[in-house]
C-alpha cells in the first residue's frame, strides 16, 4: 500500500523515534563531555543530566507547537546563537575550572543550577523548531513529546555513563577536553 505522505507519514512511529534520536545527540553527547569531565559521577549527577535534558526536549517542542508561527520568526533569529554561547560560556568555564581544581582542589559541577539549567536548553533549541514545524502542520505533539523526552532521558544516561569511562582513562585532562568539546557543539550549531 503507497504511503500517504504529508502529515499522516510525520506520525508515523519510525518516523517519530527516527526523529527523537536526531535529536538527542546533542545531549547525549553533552552528556559524555560533561561526565567525563566530573571527578566522581553518582547516579544523582546522571539522574539531574537525564532528567533535565528529557525534560526540556519534551517541552521543547510542546512550546515550539503552541507558539508556531508567531515564534517562529522572532525566536529562530536568535535561537542558535544563544545555544552556541551557552555551550560556549559552560565550555570555557570547564577549562577555567579544571585549571583552579588543580590548584585548588574543588571542582565545577556543570550538573547543577543554572549551568544545567543552560545545557539543558542549548541541547534542546532544534525540538523547538520541530514543535513549530508540527504546530504549523496542525498535528498533535504530546506523543512526539513524550518519545523525544524519553529517548533523551535513555541516550543522555548512557552517554553520562560514557563519559565517567572516559573521564577514569583520561584523568585531569577529561574536563579540558569535554569543554573544548562544548565549544565546538556550540561552534557546529552557527554553521
Amino acid at each position: 500500500m503507497p504511503s500517504k505522505g504529508g502529515r499522516d507519514s510525520l506520525l508515523d512511529p519510525v518516523t517519530i523515534v527516527g526523529t527523537a534520536f536526531g535529536l538527542a545527540m546533542d545531549a547525549f553527547a553533552v552528556a559524555t563531555v560533561v561526565a567525563a569531565g566530573l571527578n566522581r559521577i553518582t547516579f544523582r549527577h546522571i539522574f539531574r543530566l537525564a532528567w533535565h535534558f528529557g525534560l526540556f526536549q519534551a517541552m521543547m517542542p510542546v512550546i515550539g507547537w503552541f507558539g508556531g508561527a508567531a515564534v517562529s520568526s522572532l525566536f529562530t533569529s536568535f535561537a542558535y546563537w544563544v545555544a552556541a554561547g551557552l555551550l560556549a560560556f559552560i565550555g570555557i568555564r570547564m577549562i577555567w575550572e579544571s585549571f583552579e581544581h588543580e590548584q585548588k582542589g574543588k571542582s565545577f559541577d556543570p550538573t547543577r543550577g543554572w549551568s544545567l539549567v543552560g545545557l539543558s536548553v542549548a541541547t534542546s533549541i532544534d525540538a523547538l523548531a520541530v514543535g513549530i514545524s508540527v504546530g504549523l502542520m496542525k498535528i498533535s505533539i504530546w506523543i512526539p513529546a513524550l518519545v523525544i523526552g524519553l529517548i533523551t532521558m535513555v541516550l543522555t544516561s548512557f552517554g553520562a555513563w560514557l563519559g565517567r569511562t572516559g573521564g577514569m582513562i583520561f584523568g585531569p585532562w577529561a574536563e579540558r577536553i569535554g569543554g573544548v568539546i562544548l565549544i565546538l557543539i556550540g561552534i557546529r550549531i552557527l554553521i
